[in-house]
């Protein structure tokens, strides 16, 4: 019967706790390839699934997603996460180096804000080297009219990859990588006429730079940038209408002119030397802090102290008195200041000493006919051109 009794014990104990745990998806693997743009979208459906407290609703909850490195509070530096809204697709995107060369393990966190229930799963990002190793020539477009969450999925960046075709005509274009204008020091647009925040987006290639691109940088076209005037291109615009392209912005970078000696980290500069770990001394000497003390507050203790004396100095010391002002003063003038004041308090004695009735006026109520001094509204004879304005219309 104990026995029994036990193991009913311990199965409500697995029970309670495996529903305290997480679900969790299965793990997931993917690829990223060195120097291409890695997107991979955190669909909604997906996580949904897995809720096991849905509420019969007729609308898809809220549901925003968390990613980190296993193990870590951040993502990896190459690696950038956003969801616009909790009604929207997250994604994950960005573009790996060399030393990012590996294994990645991503832990993605689905949270449901009507149920508070959450959802896990593991991703495994291998990155490996471009089998075309890395693109000579790269150009970096700024786009005014898109959001960085817009252009992520695959068909819309493969428009743009197009358009950049018919300008840049050659084969192996890539996309190398796509950030938004916030991540450059951009301003957050205002809420109004459809504004964007604006992206950039990285394509490379082999091959050289076609004219229609070097032409829009041009010294001609320099100078109207410096006129916040669009550049003239002699090509066909094949963004427009639906990319709007800054080519005052673009940047076209050739990596065949880079000098291989200025990239050499030279120790000394604030880049610390390769070696052991800092072992900070055990027996550090004692240090007093008593002159410190001291000078901190006694030093400002003693400078109250001087401008208070000062003060108390100008305030009682150097005040004339009134003896030294009726000293200073002329005769003439404390004869007739005296006098003013005499004939002031005789007049207010001679005031307060007379015995002549108060005038009628003053009275609060009278007849002027009569003079009666009670209130004409007690009996029942009373002047009409007394009674008060509202009882009259009455």
């Amino acid at each position: 019967m104990a026995g029994q009794s036990l193991t009913g014990s311990c199965f409500l104990a697995v029970v309670l706790f495996s529903g305290i745990l997480d679900a969790s998806l299965p793990l997931l693997q993917l690829r990223a390839v060195v120097g291409e743009i890695f997107i991979h979208e955190l669909e909604r459906e997906g996580f949904q699934e897995y809720f096991t407290d849905q509420p019969e609703l007729s609308f898809d909850p809220p549901i925003t997603f968390h990613a980190n490195l296993l193990d870590h509070p951040d993502l990896p530096q190459w690696l950038r996460y956003i969801q616009r809204t909790p009604f929207q697709m997250g994604y994950l995107y960005g573009s790996a180096t060399d030393k990012e060369v590996g294994t990645q393990e991503i832990e993605v966190t689905a949270y449901n804000r009507y149920t508070y229930e959450t959802v896990r799963q593991t991703m495994v990002i291998s990155i490996v080297p471009s089998p075309d190793g890395e693109m000579p020539y790269q150009a970096d477009f700024f786009v005014k009219n898109w959001n960085v969450e817009e252009v992520l999925p695959t068909d819309v960046h493969e428009l743009f990859q197009q358009a950049v075709d018919s300008m840049w005509d050659q084969e192996g274009l890539v996309v190398v990588n796509i950030s938004s204008a916030l991540d450059r020091g951009g301003r957050v647009p205002l809420p109004i006429e459809n504004r964007k925040e604006g992206i950039y987006i990285k394509v490379g290639s082999k091959d050289p730079f076609t004219e229609c691109l070097t032409e829009a940088k041009s010294p001609e076209n320099h100078h109207r940038c410096k006129l916040e005037q669009q550049p003239v291109l002699t090509c066909y615009d094949s963004f427009s209408p639906r990319f709007r392209v800054d080519w005052c912005n673009l940047t076209l970078i050739d990596l065949t002119d880079v000098n291989t000696t200025e990239m050499v980290t030279i120790y000394g500069d604030g880049v610390l030397e390769p070696g052991p770990e800092f072992n900070p001394p055990e027996d550090a000497p004692d240090r007093l802090f008593l002159s410190d003390f001291l000078l901190t507050f006694l030093l400002t203790l003693i400078l109250g102290l001087l401008l208070c004396l000062l003060l108390a100095y100008i305030m009682c010391c150097r005040r004339e008195g009134v003896r030294r002002r009726d000293l200073k003063t002329s005769d003439i003038q404390m004869v007739h200041h005296h006098t003013i004041h005499d004939n002031t308090e005789e007049l207010r004695e001679m005031a307060g000493t007379r015995d002549v009735p108060r005038p009628l006026s003053t009275l609060p109520m009278f007849n002027v006919r009569t003079g009666e001094r009670i209130n004409p509204m007690q009996t029942s004879r009373y002047d009409s051109a007394q009674v008060p304005l509202i009882l009259a219309q009455q």
